[in-house]
């Protein structure tokens, strides 16, 4: 079963396997899809299309930021509504009016004869494209009624109201009947392609890890406990340090200029850095590395640190993550006296030279999309300099540069 499932699954770049394909038919002949009949237990009835999509989504993804592939791919196996531009089509959905969805009729219940009699549209791609024509026509509130989107009737456009095929819009899941549920998109950032949220960055740099027992032993080993219990015959509590992660990590922010469309972005990776390293420096830049950096934007002329001093305290153990655009003009980079703030003695590639010769790992981290880095010429010079040890922002991305760090 579902052969053609897990080819489709595939295509969406879904990474499933036999071993997947197999649990599922497993889980499908233990009757875990099969449910008792509300109105008589003894019969059983097949789950609902929710309960389906919940099933396999357990069965053959492994990996959250695979769900919203997943999702696409269920659409196109059950629905073939591939070519449908969902993502505009529910952008009009939370432009629907809110006081359209209030509920001001008691819920709309209707019985399976009356469910059977009313207009069904026969797949997925004919209910959406019937969708997006109401949300073109609509112009007021509607309740009760059998088209439009509203509340209490059956149309199958709406809350509260009853209908074997509907999209719910707003409201609550009542009788869980509504066919769009692959089609909600809410894994898409997820994605390995997108820009990443705290948490999301938080879990890639997890693989920057490598643990180690240090300080005071003050954690119960409850192995060595059971052990030491066993073969002496009386209880014999062993303690041990606690495990720490023991990476030191330096990321050196660049700020202002054409990095002040990025701070969103700069924000939820220094908060997920912050949470998932217990050592961590941090210091800022402008553009490029040059004498000085600073830890406070406020006081970056008054308290400045020189870079000497930056090189000499840390040792070469830490890991750094530069984290910038890496756009900037030519002279910046390459030039004596190119920076745009003040006149620096030597060019700014030689003091990203330093960085390179003093840390044994060393990476950039571009917020940019990297479609564009071949168009601008100091982002190409500097992924030469960092020979290709640039990454873009993306869980992808996030995930390839830890892993080289780690090793």
């Amino acid at each position: 079963m579902f052969i053609k499932l897990f080819y489709t699954l595939r295509t969406y770049g879904v990474p499933v396997s036999t071993r997947e394909l197999l649990d599922l038919n497993a889980a499908l002949d233990k009757g875990l899809m099969m449910h008792s009949h509300p109105e008589d237990p003894a019969m059983t009835t097949f789950a609902s299309r929710e309960d389906m999509y919940r099933l396999i989504r357990l069965c053959m993804v492994k990996d959250e930021r695979h769900f919203d592939k997943f999702d696409r791919a269920m659409a196109d196996y059950f629905e073939g509504v591939d070519s449908l531009d969902m993502d505009e089509l529910l952008a009009k959905l939370t432009e629907v009016p809110k006081e359209w969805l209030d509920l001001k009729l008691d819920p709309k219940n209707l019985t399976e004869e009356q469910r059977r009699l009313l207009k069904k549209y026969g797949s997925l791609e004919e209910l959406m494209k019937a969708l997006e024509e109401r949300l073109k026509e609509q112009k007021e509130r509607h309740q009760g009624g059998s088209k439009w989107v509203g509340t209490g009737g059956t149309s199958p456009f709406g809350a509260y109201g009853d209908h074997p095929e509907g999209v719910r819009v707003g409201g609550e899941s009542r009788k869980r009947s509504a066919a769009k549920v692959w089609e909600q998109r809410k894994y898409r950032n997820l994605d390995d392609d997108n820009q990443l949220g705290t948490r999301q960055i938080q879990m890639a740099l997890r693989n920057l890890r490598q643990f180690a027992r240090t300080g005071s032993a003050d954690e119960l080993d409850i192995h060595e406990t059971i052990k030491r219990t066993a073969k002496k015959g009386v209880l014999d509590i062993h303690m041990q340090a606690e495990r720490r992660n023991r990476v030191k990590v330096l990321m050196l922010f660049d700020v202002g200029g054409s990095m002040d469309i990025h701070v969103e972005a700069l924000e939820k990776l220094f908060s997920a850095a912050k949470n998932e390293f217990k050592t961590l420096e941090f210091f800022y830049f402008h553009n490029c590395l040059y004498d000085y950096v600073w830890k406070d934007n406020n006081r970056r002329h008054s308290a400045p640190m020189p870079t000497f001093e930056l090189l000499n305290k840390y040792g070469r153990e830490y890991r750094v993550i530069f984290v910038g655009d890496a756009s900037m003009s030519p002279y910046e980079l390459m030039t004596v006296g190119g920076s745009v703030e003040y006149m620096n003695n030597e060019a700014g590639i030689v003091w990203l030279k330093r960085v390179l010769e003093h840390f044994d790992k060393v990476t950039w981290l571009n917020p940019e999309n990297p479609s564009y880095w071949q168009y601008t010429q100091t982002i190409v010079e500097i992924k030469k300099l960092f020979e290709n040890k640039m990454y873009p922002m993306t869980l992808h991305g996030v995930e390839e540069m830890t892993q080289y760090m780690a090793r």
